[in-house]
């Protein structure tokens, strides 16, 4: 195989202000599991650096949830789909696909004896069914109440019960199986977020969006006490995990707290202080051995830490929206890569380890459109909210000073050396020296989309929407245009790209098709490289001047040899059902991708 998937750096939780978000865990300790758009992410609990992603939903993911057996994961997707799929295997084959009623499914359980699926959510006349995993045949109905249901819990153990928390302020509790109503419990005085029963089956949880928990007997569905007395939390409390001795429990909430409870005391052993901020709001949590997590409304999954309550032990960062712009910087001695999304949160990775970190201070505010780095050790980045950024590698700092606001939206961005930057605006190139504006270009002719600057620094390649190449040259404070290439198999230039040794210029276009210019030759068209089926959106060179990838709306990568377009590699589904936002180059052998599903992946490339 010339080509192989080296590392997952995986998307966060995709989260919603008021919601809760159900982390799955698996039964035999090892992973767990969360939902982003499309996507149901596994992650190696003690190593989240190791991650997998299965993508098979073609609607948003809300929730999964491992069976008790392991060996197989349901998840339910906002068309009322449910996957029924393998974990044994690495293609994660689909076992069954049922859909037992029409809307969004935001909750899923199993039975103790994994044959049974339990599913609620917003059904239009049915809000939630109860089959057989394996036939997809009714075992009774979900009844009893009269608006969208946000929650159920399947008693672990024979006799088997199970219990739903609705919108409608009420819990129901059913007997089973087959499942039948026994009785409405009306404790809540707002929306019900969260049911769980313990591991043990004697006890069972309700948590609700007016700050109270209560337990319930297990087998009958009598309360035994409400946590804390007449409020568990100072906001409305999204979810609750229980411990393996179902002595304790968990919850999280919008007051910006996680707490832990001992139950047979009714007292919050320990009180976890997340932050001030509104992203520090708490809407999920799972307790799984020793491990102890919880979901901000910023995405973050934080290892809480019982020593000390005011710090976590670890956070999980990353994006949790749609990467738009990639780059890399491997000098002195570190590999780290750099992404932005459609947000405005910019992320630096370590390509080794995983390790991740935001960037501190205020930065943009809108979609990241561009990221380039200079040879100065900064980061320039252009965004939606018509900046442009220059961020210090050694820091990861934004500082107010070091931003440029533009006249117009910039689209790309390019550096050389001497403190140039051409910046490509909405009818506009700009360029900056030594983060200061010198010179505009206004009144085109045509509509730039892209830009590139030949390592030696004096020219400048311009894509346009008019199929052609527009090249300037940098004298002093002014760009000056001196010659135009219009290719014979272009179309409106999406990306263009010099190689490292600026030896040749690479132009891609929306009609699917990269042209490579010799720079030496007066830039004369040498070959064309078609295989991409969309628009390409993205160009990358590799160190050795030897090979460049492109990635496209397709979905697809290729990775091309110069001088010989028939030794092709071509990636397929490497972020399958997005297209490819973003390529670079660790090394000759190493690239990494980005895309829509918010992670960022590692390719090993072996030429034959």
């Amino acid at each position: 195989m010339p080509y192989e998937l080296a590392k997952v750096f995986a998307c966060l939780p995709q989260v919603e202000r008021g919601v809760s978000k159900v982390l799955g865990g698996d039964p035999k300790g090892i992973n767990f599991l969360y939902t982003n758009n499309k996507s149901v992410i596994i992650r190696n609990i003690d190593r989240p650096e190791i991650a997998d992603i299965y993508t098979e939903h073609a609607h948003q993911v809300h929730v999964a949830q491992y069976a008790p057996s392991g060996y197989y994961i349901a998840s339910g997707d906002a068309s009322g789909k449910i996957r029924i799929w393998d974990t044994t295997q690495k293609e994660h084959l689909l076992k069954y696909e049922y859909q037992p009623f029409a809307g969004a499914v935001k909750d899923i359980c199993w039975s103790g004896d994994s044959q049974k699926v339990a599913a609620v959510g917003r059904g239009k006349e049915i809000f939630g069914a109860v089959f057989h995993w394996d036939t997809g045949t009714s075992v009774g109905s979900i009844t009893g109440h009269s608006k969208v249901i946000n929650s159920i819990a399947f008693k672990p153990n024979r006799p088997f019960h199970v219990v739903t928390g609705s919108d409608d302020y009420t819990c129901v509790f059913f007997e089973a199986l087959p499942v039948k109503f026994k009785c409405t419990i009306n404790n809540h005085t707002k929306f019900v977020n969260c049911l769980r029963y313990s591991p043990d089956g004697s006890k069972f949880a309700s948590a609700g969006a007016d700050g109270q928990i209560f337990i319930y007997n297990g087998k009958d569905g009598n309360q035994i006490c409400a946590l804390g007395g007449s409020s568990a939390h100072n906001g409305g409390v999204y979810a609750v995990s229980w411990n393996a001795d179902s002595t304790h429990l968990i919850s999280a909430s919008g007051d910006k707290t996680v707490k832990l409870w001992d139950v047979e005391a009714n007292s919050a052993v320990t009180t976890f202080t997340m932050g001030s901020d509104v992203m520090d709001q708490q809407l999920g949590c799972l307790w799984q051995n020793n491990h102890l997590l919880s979901v901000s409304l910023s995405g973050y999954i934080n290892y809480l830490d019982k020593a000390n309550p005011s710090k976590p032990l670890r956070i999980i960062k990353g994006h949790s929206k749609s990467i738009q712009a990639l780059t890399v910087h491997t000098s002195d001695g570190r590999c780290s890569i750099y992404s932005g999304s459609h947000d405005g949160h910019m992320n630096v990775w370590n390509a080794t380890t995983g390790e991740n970190d935001t960037f501190a201070g205020k930065g943009h505010t809108n979609q990241v459109s561009c990221i380039v780095a200079s040879d100065s050790n900064e980061i320039v980045t252009c965004s939606m909210d018509d900046t442009v950024r220059f961020t210090c590698l050694c820091s990861n700092e934004y500082k107010p000073e070091n931003a440029v606001k533009m006249d117009n939206q910039p689209k790309n961005v390019a550096v050389g050396p001497g403190g140039y930057v051409v910046v490509i605006c909405i009818e506009q190139i700009v360029l900056l020296k030594d983060k200061k504006k010198v010179f505009t270009i206004e009144n085109l002719d045509y509509e730039p989309e892209c830009v590139a600057i030949h390592p030696g620094g004096v020219t400048v390649a311009v894509g346009g929407n008019d199929s052609k190449v527009h090249l300037y040259s940098i004298q002093g404070a002014t760009l000056q245009k001196h010659s135009v290439l219009s290719p014979s198999h272009l179309g409106p230039v999406s990306v263009l790209s010099y190689s490292p040794d600026g030896g040749n210029l690479a132009v891609s276009s929306t009609n699917k098709v990269t042209t490579i210019f010799t720079v030496a030759d007066d830039y004369k068209e040498a070959e064309s490289y078609y295989g991409h089926h969309a628009k390409v959106l993205c160009l990358a060179w590799s160190p050795d001047n030897q090979h460049f990838a492109t990635g496209g709306m397709d979905g697809l990568v290729f990775v091309w040899t110069l001088k010989d377009t028939h030794k092709i590699f071509k990636l397929q589904e490497c972020h399958r059902l997005y297209h490819i936002s973003g390529i670079a180059w660790l090394d000759e052998h190493t690239l990494v991708t980005t895309s829509h599903d918010a992670s960022v992946k590692q390719w090993t490339i072996t030429y034959n």
